[in-house]
């Protein structure tokens, strides 16, 4: 990442916060050569106050910090965009975000983060993890949790048991992930089948 400094006359770029799990923006910031640096070594985004007139890292008052996921620049190399997670409301004024948006992860996205989660236990295989037991047992096992998961999930639908359906439901889908990761898949190769399905 070459950053270039120098198209602004005062040497800042504008570095966009996103936040890493629900995609929204969150706030737009300036730093200079100097914050971009104590940025990366710090792991939490630090700015150039043009009020101040001097380097300000978000949170260092408030303790909202914004802890760095990853940084990007663009095309030009002289934008910043910076996926974070940020540790309080990132506003001022006490809001989400600089918008006066709500900053809440939609339900939805939920089930990224249990897929990533997932990958992450097939990948270190900790010990005492009911994940991890279900990779160990293998195919035939995980095969035999969906199908169980299935008939209880028509059960409670059938008795028209609504608690009951949507919680055996949820442990269908959840296998229903495991077993996806077991086979090298994840959940987003099941959506693009239905979107190629829906067009």
């Amino acid at each position: 990442m070459n950053i270039d400094f120098s198209k602004s006359p005062d040497g800042l770029i504008p570095a966009i916060i996103q936040d890493n799990t629900t995609g929204k923006v969150l706030m737009l910031g300036y730093m200079n050569a100097e914050a971009l640096e104590k940025t990366k070594q710090e792991k939490r985004v630090t700015f150039f106050s043009r009020s101040k007139k001097r380097l300000w890292t978000k949170g260092e008052e408030s303790g909202n910090f914004l802890n760095v996921i990853s940084m990007a620049s663009d095309c030009d190399d002289d934008t910043l965009l910076i996926k974070c997670d940020p540790q309080g409301p990132t506003c001022h004024t006490g809001s989400d975000t600089c918008w006066n948006e709500s900053n809440q992860q939609d339900d939805i996205q939920f089930l990224k983060y249990l897929q990533d989660f997932i990958d992450q236990r097939k990948a270190e295989m900790p010990e005492g993890s009911y994940t991890t037991s279900l990779f160990t047992k293998g195919t035939r096992k995980i095969t035999q949790k969906v199908g169980e998961e299935a008939v209880e999930t028509i059960i409670g639908a059938m008795a028209n048991d609504d608690e009951n359906f949507l919680y055996e439901g949820a442990d269908l889908l959840y296998h229903l992930i495991v077993l996806l990761t077991h086979k090298g898949f994840r959940l987003e190769d099941l959506a693009r089948e239905l979107k190629k399905r829906h067009k």
